[in-house]
């Protein structure tokens, strides 16, 4: 008991702790739900081009993530801890490339160049902040239970940036009307008169300055909102090199360590459970400011929809808190998740009606806030499983946290190209009004029928997840007898 009280946290360090989850979901949210767009209709370019950057950008942020999880499994102590510095020093420069993201230079050719390098560089940085993060979970309490209660405040936080994420881009962005093209047929009626041409390019030149610089001004916010959670986050929390070592203090190397990882049962098979379900929520994420704009035709409203979903699932969070607890955390995936199914299909059948939309919009969020709580509140299981077997071999919980990342990272970066090219395939109207009957049946398969599959598909694979509840108990008392 006296050990116990020795490594219980007080509620101000889980609370700075937590804080530092909200940088990652606040600059993820605003570039998953209106990157897509923000390259289609406000910079200008070709879906296959968007497509590109974002298949580029996403599977290049998968790969940064075990890289980064090799350096840091390399870097010595200091006294700030292993982790921290990493933080402490990817922050600044991180604002600036995710600043230039939402940036439209002055150029004629480069365009894309330039939203792939600066895309690129703000991943790699984010990554360097986000894996130290993670793996942070292991080093600031041996107590399972106080790492669960420190991640469901980083949860609810992290659910809280996605809030913040949509509200701000979605709000300073969704007060100016960003200029659309009726049809070709109207383009091409007034493309015999010059002068009404000029008129048209004028007015439609001055109202995407606004939009462009709508995007700038809630870059700036965000990127402000970022380096403040980073020093709350290095003030507030101490990483105890102590919490997450049992007897040797020899590392074993990056890549026997990588191969002890992956030949741990729980470890993979975790990841294939949550890889297909993650991806289903990825590519709804992707392509719902899209959808809502096009299909149902809600061009002024998306930003208050998706909004509607984040705060629903930043209400729940402690909900399912209280549930993963009462009735186990197996129990709590196939109940959370599969919840989403009936919602995704209303979406996608029901008549585009508001009222109903926004009902839809707040059950799916119930789900969704499990869909971010669960995996992260899993991962921690996995690792003391993996410390029991090899009691020995310790300095790998980056790698468990990195590669996780890096799975679910690269199929979501493939998911989120295949479905701009098919948009593309579709007949997609860059800046158009309206879209062709082609591309909303596409939009309603990437957001309904792909990840209703890819859900049942994670379902299916999860009952292969050895660690029940009966499982976890025991591996807490083998591993404070083995300390």
């Amino acid at each position: 008991r006296l050990q116990e009280s020795r490594e219980r946290l007080s509620v101000c360090s889980k609370l700075c702790y937590a804080v530092g989850g909200a940088p990652y979901q606040i600059t993820g949210c605003a570039l998953g739900f209106f990157l897509q767009i923000y390259l289609l209709d406000v910079a200008q370019l070709h879906p296959f081009y968007a497509s590109i950057i974002l298949f580029v950008g996403r599977a290049w942020d998968a790969v940064t993530d075990p890289m980064v999880g090799f350096f840091i499994s390399k870097t010595s102590w200091t006294r700030f801890g292993r982790l921290m510095p990493w933080i402490i020093f990817s922050t600044p420069f991180a604002v600036i490339s995710y600043f230039l993201i939402w940036f439209v230079p002055d150029i004629s050719r480069g365009q894309v160049m330039w939203y792939l390098v600066f895309y690129c560089i703000f991943q790699t940085l984010v990554t360097c902040f986000h894996v130290p993060y993670s793996a942070l979970t292991m080093f600031i309490s041996r107590e399972q239970s106080e790492r669960d209660s420190a991640t469901a405040y980083r949860m609810t936080v992290e659910v809280l940036g996605t809030v913040l994420g949509t509200a701000i881009q979605g709000q300073i962005v969704g007060n100016v009307a960003t200029p659309c093209i009726e049809s070709p047929i109207f383009i091409s009626r007034f493309n015999s008169s010059v002068a009404m041409e000029e008129l048209n390019m004028t007015h439609d030149t001055g109202s995407l300055t606004d939009t462009r610089n709508a995007y700038m001004i809630a870059a700036g916010v965000i990127g402000g909102l970022y380096v403040l959670c980073a020093v709350i986050l290095s003030l507030g929390v101490r990483e105890r090199r102590e919490s997450s070592e049992l007897r040797s203090d020899q590392p074993v190397s990056f890549f026997q360590g990588l191969k002890l990882v992956m030949n741990h049962g729980a470890y993979i098979k975790l990841i294939a459970g949550f890889l297909f379900t993650s991806l289903a929520f990825m590519l709804l994420e992707g392509n719902f400011a899209l959808f809502c704009t096009y299909t149902l035709g809600f061009r002024n409203e998306f930003q208050n929809i998706l909004l509607a979903i984040m705060l629903s699932a930043t209400l729940t969070i402690p909900l399912w808190q209280w549930f993963l607890t009462r009735f186990g955390k197996k129990t709590a995936v196939y109940v959370g998740i599969s919840s989403a199914i009936p919602f995704l299909i209303m979406v996608a059948v029901l008549d585009s009606n508001l009222i109903m939309t926004y009902i839809v919009a707040v059950a799916a969020g119930i789900s969704v806030a499990a869909a971010f709580l669960l995996p992260w509140s899993m991962l921690p299981d996995v690792i003391d499983d993996f410390k029991l077997q090899h009691p020995d071999s310790h300095g790998h919980e980056a790698i468990f946290f990195s590669f996780y990342v890096f799975f679910t990272k690269f199929t979501s970066g493939v998911s989120l190209g295949i479905s701009t090219l098919s948009l593309d395939f579709a007949g997609y109207q860059t800046r158009g009004c309206s879209q062709p009957s082609q591309v909303n049946v596409t939009l309603k398969m990437l957001v309904s029928a792909v990840p209703v599959g890819l859900i049942l598909l994670g379902l299916l694979l999860f009952k292969l997840y050895p660690i029940d509840e009966e499982k976890r108990r025991k591996n807490k008392k083998a591993l404070q007898d083995l300390r």
